[in-house]
């Protein structure tokens, strides 16, 4: 199957590892920055397969993960109230909050429901005029157009039932706060291919220029993975420090620029506080004021929420790749991915439940 299969090629893979391991003579860390990115690795084995010293750290790329605590308890909050039908993508219903999650306020009675698209929550919306209808959304660049659109569909209906709880984030900042990081062990990176489809890579070269460091861009296939691996390491071994394309068959330097019209019409950029990394300047999106009636936070006005992780988790250093999951003393114990305590484990892309699903026990070599 075209795009599928010839991206699995066991002897195209062979090829490109026997060329990497030709072209690796010294240790080097990478770090993906998508939670999909984690699992093809993970459950491929990959990092298993890679030259000694060439390490893959699991960096914050799964949006469901880094939705930070105290958003989770505003949509419990908003959840909770009897006029509101609450919306939201499938695996966000398990995020632990403070207090339970949405799936268990569901179990008590409130209007929590899945929906695959923004579209979906304007047209229950629509339906409910009695209702007031709220969708959370999350996510990186790749989800935010679907978004806007949504916020715009809403306007254009002139429904003042519909609002979104925005928790939006961005990657260029994420990973200049992790190149800050006093405890930064990451030499390159490979960015994930379909923020890069929208965006474009055009704010990478900056970060590539400013700290000497590769990001290739690169796909979700484990021979796209491989590939984008062995692209890092040729300019690691060469001393360049550039933005490389690997994901040709689907991004574009300036990405789709419909999409990010669309983006900037609905959202601003905004400081952004990230689940088990802290707050970043410039790092999310917010509704711009012309769409502020569309707002959830002032709709409902929910309060700012000072909360704390469970103390068991050790999500933020996973998140922050400086420690892997079976580090966790609660790894595959006490937390699972039927009984989670972070949203690591939650996720279909947490890194946590990449581990777990893959049969992950051993100890790790991360050094603390």
């Amino acid at each position: 199957m075209r795009y599928l299969d010839e991206y699995r090629d066991p002897e195209l893979a062979r090829r490109l590892l026997d060329e990497l391991h030709r072209t690796a003579t010294r240790p080097w860390t990478i770090m993906e920055v998508c939670g999909g990115q984690t699992h093809t690795i993970v459950r491929q084995g990959i990092d298993e397969v890679l030259p000694a010293g060439v390490r893959m750290i699991h960096g914050p790329g799964c949006p469901v993960c880094v939705t930070p605590l105290a958003a989770v308890d505003k949509a419990l909050a908003i959840a909770a109230r009897p006029e509101v039908i609450f919306t939201s993508y499938g695996d966000m219903l398990r995020v632990p909050g403070s207090h339970g999650d949405l799936l268990g306020l569901r179990a008590r009675g409130a209007d929590v429901r899945v929906v695959y698209t923004p579209l979906d929550a304007v047209r229950l919306a629509e339906q409910n005029p009695g209702r007031q209808v709220v969708f959370f959304a999350v996510g990186f660049e790749t989800t935010a157009p679907a978004n806007a659109m949504a916020v715009l569909r809403a306007a254009e209906a002139g429904l003042t039932n519909f609002s979104v709880l925005v928790s939006h984030v961005l990657v260029p900042p994420a990973i200049t706060a992790i190149m800050d990081s006093p405890d930064n062990q990451v030499q390159a990176f490979l960015a994930a291919g379909h923020v890069c489809a929208v965006m474009g890579w055009t704010e990478y070269e900056p970060i590539a220029v400013r700290y000497g460091v590769p990001i290739v861009v690169t796909g979700f296939e484990p021979l796209d993975l491989v590939e984008g691996i062995l692209m890092a390491v040729r300019q690691l071994e060469q001393g360049r420090a550039e933005v490389a394309n690997q994901y040709v068959r689907a991004v574009r330097r300036n990405g789709n620029q419909a999409a990010r019209e669309v983006m900037a019409r609905v959202f601003r950029v905004t400081r952004r506080t990230w689940r088990g990394i802290g707050t970043i300047d410039h790092s999310g999106l917010a509704l711009t004021e012309r769409f502020t009636a569309f707002d959830a936070d002032l709709r409902f006005a929910t309060a700012e929420l000072s909360v704390a992780e469970n103390p068991q988790c050790i999500a933020g250093e996973i998140l922050r790749g400086t420690r892997l999951p079976t580090d966790c003393p609660v790894y595959g114990t006490a937390c699972t991915p039927r009984t989670p305590l972070g949203a690591p484990m939650v996720s279909s892309e947490g890194t946590c439940a990449a581990f777990h699903n893959a049969g992950r026990t051993r100890m790790s070599t991360v050094e603390e």
